[in-house]
């Protein structure tokens, strides 16, 4: 958008008037070395310019410099116009300019007065009326093309906003649930003072989901803080019989994913996997290189495994397409199963770092 404001700046209007105006009164102007340089007494010979023929050629030039400068500066300020009112409102400064042209004719010497109803000045005087006609018709166009393409941006920008939120929405339900059951189950066994702090951690987890659908990418550092008030809750309901091992450097914290992208991992960690005291659950949090954030967990499959409603990892890869126009990569190798998340560093959202 730069570009186009430079295009229709003062300055740089001028110049094109300038310029544009001398090959409409001088289309040979290519020559003029040759004539100026050609052997004495070739046919190519330049004529010497007498000092009448200087003052009209300046008063031409000036004035097709003025008449240029008014119709690009016009047709450019109006970019709206269909290209019939273009063509017409630029005719009638046109013709205007000519009339007042042949009046000065009149008033001036015989051979400006001569030179003003030739078909040479008439047809450079249309072709002073049709290029900026066609200059700012062609701005228009632009202009109309990027109105459209901002529109269109603002749209798919508003669109993938609602589908984000969409997907977002479908986590809360099923992460409230749990967490309410915790509370039940401390409540019934008298353990007040842990009941206390579940509640405190639980209030600053709800927070942060219930902000999630105006979020879209989010720091490392923010969900990782997500990670250790949960694991509190889950350490409580599962009396220690999971933890978590997180390997992740300070220099890593500014990477950037979709918000909410642990808390999926860990539900299926707790929806699919056996936990008790002959299967302690340790779930490890890693950077791999510089990009990519490693989520692995030992597999305890369940005997009965719980009917999914594809809430878990079709959400969040749903999710890493629309924000990140990337996708997890979902592995099991030696009773490990590992979750692989791309990140994006904050200097340069247009790519994976």
């Amino acid at each position: 958008m730069k570009f186009f404001e430079s295009l229709t700046s003062t300055k740089t209007v001028l110049w094109s008037a300038m310029t544009l105006s001398l090959i409409i009164i001088y289309p040979n102007i290519g020559d003029i070395y040759w004539k100026l340089f050609s052997p004495p007494g070739s046919v190519h010979r330049l004529i010497p310019l007498t000092c009448a023929g200087g003052i009209y050629f300046i008063y031409r030039y000036f004035f097709f410099v003025a008449l240029t400068w008014t119709l690009i500066s016009f047709n450019l300020t109006k970019a709206t116009q269909s290209l019939n009112k273009r063509l017409g409102y630029s005719f009638v400064i046109a013709l205007g300019a000519y009339l007042i042209y042949v009046v000065i004719g009149t008033k001036v010497g015989y051979m400006v007065r001569m030179e003003s109803f030739t078909k040479e000045v008439i047809l450079q005087f249309l072709i002073a009326w049709l290029i900026p006609v066609l200059i700012g018709h062609i701005y228009s166009l632009i202009i109309v093309q990027q109105k459209v393409e901002k529109e269109m941006e603002k749209l798919r920008m508003e669109t993938l906003q609602s589908r984000v939120e969409a997907l977002t929405n479908q986590i809360n339900p099923h992460f409230f649930f749990n967490s309410l059951n915790g509370i039940a189950a401390l409540v019934s066994a008298n353990r007040n003072q842990e009941t206390v702090e579940y509640v405190a951690k639980l209030s600053n987890i709800f927070r942060y989901i219930l902000q999630s659908d105006k979020k879209g990418l989010v720091t490392l550092e923010e969900e990782l803080k997500f990670v250790d008030a949960y694991r509190y809750l889950l350490e409580v309901r599962y009396h220690g019989k999971i933890c978590f091992e997180i390997e992740v450097p300070e220099t890593a914290m500014e990477l950037r994913l979709p918000v909410l992208s642990l808390l999926p991992l860990i539900e299926n960690i707790i929806k699919h996997n056996v936990i008790d005291s002959d299967h302690k659950m340790k779930v490890h949090i890693s950077l791999c290189g510089e990009c990519k954030l490693f989520v692995s967990n030992p597999v305890y499959c369940k005997f009965h495994t719980e009917t999914s409603h594809g809430i878990g990892l079709s959400n969040l890869s749903a999710r890493y397409k629309l924000l990140m126009e990337a996708d997890i990569e979902v592995k099991e190798e030696e009773g490990i199963f590992t979750v692989v998340l791309p990140l994006k560093k904050i200097e340069d959202e247009s790519s994976d770092c």
